[in-house]
C-alpha cells in the first residue's frame, strides 16, 4: 500500500533539526511559528502551533521566557519536545518529565540531544515494525498492535512519572 510505505519512509527519514543546525539567530514569535511544523511529522494542518499555545507553555513552565520578544535554540529544543509530547502526555506530566531532565544537570543542548535521540530510536523502531507489504486487510491488525504496543508504553510512562512526583504531589490520573 502506497500509503503505508509512505508513513514507513517518513519515520524513517524525517527528523527534527539537530541543535547545531536550529536558526542561532533570535526569532520571532511569528518565525516560531513557521519553523515549528519542520520538526515534527504531520499529516494535517490540524496540528499547528499558535502563539497563544507558545505562551500558556512558558506561562506552564514548560518552556523559558522569551528574551525580550526573541526566540533562540533554546526555545525551538523545548517547543520540538513539548509539541512531540503532547501528544501523549499531559501538561502536568511533561512539566514533571522535563523537571526531571533539567534535575540531571544537563544544559539545553544535551537534553535536546538525547530527545532527538529517543525520537529517532522510536520511529525507526516503529517504521521497522510496519510491514511493507502489507494489505488493507492487514491494517486493522497493524493499528491494534500499534495500539497495544502504545496503551503498554502509556501504562509504564504514568507509573515513571508517579515515581518521579515529589512525595507531596502525587501524580492526577486521567489529567491532561
Amino acid at each position: 500500500m502506497e500509503e503505508l510505505l509512505d508513513l514507513k519512509k517518513r519515520m524513517e527519514e524525517e527528523r527534527p533539526a539537530p541543535w547545531e543546525e536550529l536558526p542561532d539567530l533570535a526569532l520571532y514569535m511569528d518565525q516560531i511559528i513557521s519553523y515549528m511544523p519542520r520538526q515534527l511529522i504531520h499529516f494535517d494542518d490540524g496540528e499547528a502551533l499558535t502563539s497563544a499555545m507558545v505562551n500558556n507553555y512558558i506561562k506552564d513552565g514548560l518552556v523559558p521566557r522569551a528574551e525580550g520578544k526573541r526566540y533562540g535554540p533554546v526555545h525551538l529544543g523545548y517547543l520540538t519536545a513539548v509539541c512531540a509530547l503532547k501528544k501523549v502526555l499531559s501538561v502536568r506530566d511533561i512539566g514533571v518529565l522535563l523537571a526531571a531532565g533539567q534535575s540531571t544537570g544537563k544544559n539545553s543542548q544535551e537534553l535536546y540531544d538525547y530527545f532527538c535521540r529517543a525520537l529517532d530510536r522510536a520511529l525507526t523502531e516503529t517504521a521497522q515494525s510496519l510491514e511493507e507489504d502489507a494489505q488493507r486487510e492487514d491494517l486493522a491488525r497493524i493499528a491494534l498492535d500499534l495500539a497495544l504496543r502504545s496503551y503498554a508504553a502509556q501504562l509504564a510512562c504514568a507509573r515513571i512519572l508517579d515515581i518521579l512526583q515529589p512525595p507531596d504531589e502525587p501524580h492526577k490520573k486521567g489529567k491532561k
